[in-house]
């Protein structure tokens, strides 16, 4: 960096925390924060008591962060469970931090934004996975069949604090800035009533982490981008496409010494490989094996759906129907909103028929009686003779579920009657509106 640019780039942003508490910065903050929602913090104050909590101590808040004293508050752990096993460990900002990070997030975005890569789509203004999972697409359907899958091994606890700061420091001239971030990393994890100090890593989340872990990343992203790979990263998700296995171990070598290296980070060799795309999984996705690498559903994304299926149509859960099918198609709405772009309507198919089945067996279960099932049964428009080999059968509520009678009567146009979505209808739209 030149000298003139240094001047410049200090003239430009050495009073961004007059930015970060301007009113407008802040609605656009206490909004986003109160839509989030989400869980409280060490202190337990909840979202909406936000508000009325600011309006007596902001001034002080406010005066604190113009000076460079503000001290945030230790994260409250939080463990995940993994699809594949082990727990995410969150750390949980109170919802005060929530709110002063988002404006601090706010104001640093547009000042990092230009300089990120165009093939990184994690957290970034409209950039998306969906667009990460078509990019992928295309560099298979190119010709690039090989993937370097790299998976870093607890990024966001081993995020090097001091080469972050650097990083920082070469975009951002407001010391006050510098320090208030580097607070926020070492603010600590409260666990069992002890405040345990952190001296590496950025607590994931908060609203600031997605943007640091970028920030991190970044030379990463140029430093594929200079070799002329072909990539895509979405967070700490890197995917680089190349056409043959030779190339791709060169390539997984030489990326893993740059990442160790320089980045102070490590590579997790049990989830990383170099392997046909049709094998790995990309945020929730994989994709068949043809010329046209088509999307289809991993199948580590399909057996947690169906975990989840199977916990919301568990047969002994007592719970009224409406009240299921609600809880169901809130889980239906947003895993069909993601995954409706998979290119496998079959699977769809399937899993909508799997799904009746599950709920034909909570309606035989409700009914009990076998006189209750004969009456019902013939209600639906089931011969009597049919319908009492279905309410005397000592089969079980699974196998019975997926008898003809039980089928005909609780089949598709009664489910749809019922206001249960289906998976392929969302798999229509997408095919309709491209």
């Amino acid at each position: 960096m030149t000298r003139n640019s240094k001047h410049t780039l200090a003239n430009h942003n050495n009073h961004l925390m007059e930015k970060v508490v301007e009113p407008d910065n802040l609605k656009k903050a206490f909004a986003r924060v109160k839509g989030n929602k989400g869980a409280p913090g060490v202190d337990n104050m909840q979202v909406n008591e936000l508000r009325p909590y600011l309006a007596v101590h902001w001034n002080r808040i406010k005066q604190e962060l113009l000076e460079g004293t503000y001290q945030p508050a230790p994260v409250r752990r939080l463990e995940i469970p993994k699809p594949d096993g082990g727990v995410r460990e969150l750390g949980i900002p109170t919802v005060l931090d929530r709110f002063i990070q988002q404006a601090i997030q706010q104001v640093l975005t547009p000042i990092f934004e230009p300089t990120f890569s165009e093939c990184s789509f994690g957290f970034r203004p409209k950039k998306s996975a969906h667009q990460a999972v078509h990019t992928a697409q295309r560099y298979i359907q190119s010709g690039k069949t090989i993937v370097v899958d790299i998976d870093l091994e607890k990024f966001f606890d081993r995020v090097n604090h001091d080469l972050l700061m650097t990083k920082i420091a070469k975009q951002v001239a407001d010391k006050r800035i510098h320090k208030i971030i580097r607070k926020y990393l070492q603010a600590g994890v409260m666990l069992n009533g002890c405040c345990i100090t952190t001296d590496e890593g950025t607590p994931q989340g908060g609203p600031i982490s997605p943007l640091l872990s970028n920030i991190m990343l970044n030379d990463l992203d140029h430093e594929l981008t200079q070799r002329g790979h072909s990539f895509v990263r979405y967070a700490d998700d890197c995917n680089i496409y190349v056409a043959s296995k030779r190339a791709g171990q060169r390539v997984y070598a030489s990326i893993s010494r740059f990442i160790s290296e320089r980045l102070k980070l490590k590579i997790n060799e049990r989830k990383s490989a170099v392997d046909r795309p049709n094998k790995r999984r990309f945020l929730g996705f994989s994709f068949i094996s043809d010329p046209e690498a088509k999307l289809r559903i991993a199948t580590q994304t399909k057996t947690k759906f169906k975990e989840t299926i199977r916990r919301l149509t568990n047969r002994n859960w007592s719970i009224s129907m409406k009240e299921r099918l609600e809880r169901l198609n809130a889980y239906l709405l947003g895993w069909s909103g993601y995954f409706r772009i998979a290119q496998t309507k079959s699977v769809f198919q399937e899993l909508d028929e799997w799904i009746r089945r599950r709920l034909r067996m909570c309606v035989l279960k409700q009914w009990k009686r076998c006189k209750t099932k004969l009456s019902n049964l013939v209600k639906l428009g089931i011969p009597e003779k049919w319908a009492g080999c279905i309410a005397f059968s000592r089969k079980g509520y699974w196998r019975l579920a997926n008898t003809p009678q039980v089928n005909k009567a609780l089949g598709l146009a009664y489910w749809r009657e019922q206001g249960l979505i289906r998976l392929v209808d969302r798999y229509y739209e997408v095919l309709m509106s491209s």
